[in-house]
């Protein structure tokens, strides 16, 4: 299952997500394959103390990025 937070973009007059290639491999997804999709908007009004959690996250995976991937191929 993957589990993340993406920004909707435009395509065409529709719009659309992307799923990572890394995770395609890792689901061992295919192109054409079928995935089961749940749509549901992130709740923008998250208490301040919530919002440094998710803030403080944010900073420590793009800090860390390296070290998660190489933790994540083991």
């Amino acid at each position: 299952m993957i589990k993340s937070i993406q920004k909707v973009i435009k395509i065409g007059s529709s719009g659309g997500v992307t799923i990572p290639a890394k995770e395609m491999k890792r689901q061992n997804i295919r192109y054409g394959d079928e995935v089961e999709v749940v749509v549901r908007p992130v709740a923008k009004d998250a208490s301040a103390e919530d919002r440094a959690v998710i803030d403080t996250a944010k900073d420590i995976l793009k800090r860390y990025k390296k070290d998660f991937e190489n933790l994540a191929q083991r």
